[in-house]
């Protein structure tokens, strides 16, 4: 009798990035990486023995080149999916306050888009269903 596969689960943050004038920051992933030319919010995996926040703030200081405290993360949703191989658990932190200008120092694109773009750009399947509650929460 086979045992009934069962995925690991991976831990990832993200942050949305928003401006004073309310465009949100989107990182198109570059070639060689899975999903390549798909825009995503910034953010990456929780490694052992990080906490979401400071997994977040590590995230976007590697990169983006950004400081963002700890206490600026505010808790705004959270996404689990099935991803055959794994499952997704992303945890997504509104971010309104950091130090620096976001620059793509991972080869990655950068492009600050207004809420009501957001569906323009392709993006992963766990990241697309979010742009209504974002553009609902930005008006």
């Amino acid at each position: 009798m086979t045992t009934p596969f069962r995925p690991h689960t991976l831990l990832v943050t993200a942050a949305i990035l928003i401006r004073n004038d309310g465009a949100i920051l989107l990182a198109q992933r570059p070639e060689g990486k899975t999903f390549a030319g798909l825009w995503e919010f910034p953010g990456g995996k929780v490694e052992v023995p990080e906490s979401p926040e400071a997994a977040l703030v590590r995230e976007l200081d590697e990169e983006l080149g950004i400081t963002v405290r700890p206490e600026k993360l505010k808790p705004f949703t959270f996404v689990s999916e099935n991803c055959a191989t794994f499952h997704l658990l992303m945890i997504l932190y509104l971010v309104r306050d950091w130090e620096n200008e976001p620059v793509g120092r991972e080869g990655q694109t950068l492009a600050w888009v207004p809420a009501s773009e957001l569906g323009d750009y392709p993006m992963p399947k766990a990241d697309a269903p979010l742009v209504p509650q974002i553009q609902a929460l930005l008006g």
